[in-house]
């Protein structure tokens, strides 16, 4: 959640970050009068409670009838101290949930404005020229014997699928290619739980506007993770870390009901129900953190260019950021059938937005215990194959396999079966 603290100082900087994201401003004034209320009901209950305990001591000297009026007295104000004890709880109560329903406040230069307000901030590659038709992901997919939607949607239903063959072994090699790099410049791997309780989900911000994305299990009072940042960002729940900054890696399993995209993107598997993911996580210094994304994007573009596939970067606007995101890149690749860009990487500053409501802290210069920033930022998933197949693709059907993924895969080019 935002900081109480700042947002004392320079409420205007709110403000114009909820305009940014399209969001009502009238919050803030509302956060504040709720902030002042509970810090004049808690002066109010420290007061009396001190006059209480003062005046405890002239009870016990009274005598007589100066006693039973002093008694009454105490007894009223023992009253008196338990309803302004109430009346700062209920308002606390209250000023936490209002401050749990606003998102970070946005990064400054990010761009205002909703989904197709972002800026491109740099193409990378050119989009092949094939001097054949191309065919999409899925006919290909089908040809190689690597994609099974039908038997997919079969057993489990819409926006399900079997990855077949040389689509395992593809998304197997892609996903090792992620780890492979991601350790090798520092990350400790981990294999995180997929099922989480309901404070990590609702810490890392998950459980507020997206909440219909979400799977959950009300009979285990656990919910499905969309993506391991989740548990990552949970990992150190309720600690103090000793040493920044920590940056884990994990390879898992992905759920999203994707609620309200029916009819979008229902061929093949660029917008499904389950996928695999590789996730970087990082904890800093909240100093460091606009650096540290940097480094996250540029992880993330070494990976792409492995890959060797043609993609845009671009900065997300501020409506289209979710609740934790301060900023958000996001790196999307060509796809040729469909001649647009689609997201492959996203990564996001979530600076301490995230580590307030987890609680995970660290001790300042001062010795102090402060929130660290948190980042995430994708380093491979599923739907990269939509883009390595459909940019790698030659006219008899078969599909090159990039360099960087030969020794994961053992094949250099992808061979369409016989049926």
């Amino acid at each position: 959640m935002i900081d109480l603290r700042a947002l004392r100082e320079d409420p205007e900087r709110l403000r114009a970050s909820q305009r940014a994201r399209g969001e009502d401003d009238a919050v803030v004034d509302r956060l504040l009068d709720l902030d002042g209320r509970r810090r004049s009901a808690l002066t109010s209950f420290e007061q009396l409670r001190a006059e209480q305990k003062s005046f405890g001591k002239s009870v016990s000297r009274a005598q007589g009838d100066e006693r039973q009026a002093l008694l009454a007295r105490a007894k009223e104000l023992a009253q008196q101290v338990k309803d302004r004890e109430a009346e700062a709880d209920r308002l606390g109560e209250e000023l936490d949930a209002a401050l749990k329903g606003v998102p970070n406040l946005i990064e400054e230069g990010a761009p205002p404005g909703g989904e197709q307000d972002f800026v491109v901030l740099e193409h990378v590659g050119e989009p092949a020229a094939f001097d054949f038709e191309p065919k999409d992901h899925l006919e290909l997919g089908e040809s190689l014997g690597a994609i099974d939607m039908e038997r997919g949607a079969k057993v489990s239903g819409a926006r399900f699928y079997y990855l077949t063959g040389v689509g395992a072994r593809l998304q197997y090699a892609l996903l090792n290619l992620a780890m492979e790099q991601a350790v090798a410049a520092g990350f400790v791997p981990m294999y995180p739980p997929v099922l989480v309780k309901p404070e990590a989900m609702e810490g890392t911000g998950f459980l507020g506007a997206h909440a219909a994305e979400v799977y959950q299990l009300p009979q285990d009072e656990l919910y499905l993770v969309g993506t391991s940042e989740v548990p990552l960002a949970a990992y150190h729940m309720n600690e103090i870390i000793d040493e920044l900054p920590r940056r884990y890696v994990a390879w898992s399993s992905c759920f999203r009901r994707e609620a309200g995209s029916y009819g979008k993107d229902t061929r093949g598997i660029i917008r499904v129900h389950q996928f695999d993911k590789v996730e970087m996580f990082s904890y800093c210094d909240p100093a460091d953190a606009h650096a540290e994304h940097l480094r996250l994007l540029e992880w993330e573009k070494e990976m792409l260019a492995k890959v060797e596939i043609p993609y845009r970067v671009i900065d997300v606007a501020a409506g289209d950021l979710g609740a934790s995101a301060a900023r958000k890149y996001d790196c999307e690749a060509w796809v040729p059938t469909q001649n647009t860009y689609r997201e492959v990487t996203s990564t996001s500053n979530c600076t301490e937005f995230q580590a307030r409501r987890l609680s995970v802290r660290h001790k300042d210069a001062d010795g102090k215990n402060q929130p660290v920033a948190t980042l995430n930022g994708t380093l491979a998933t599923t739907r990269w194959m939509v883009a390595i197949l459909e940019n790698h693709q030659q006219a008899d059907g078969s599909v090159r396999v990039p360099e960087a993924l030969q020794k994961f895969l053992g094949l250099e080019v992808l061979e369409p079966v016989k049926r």
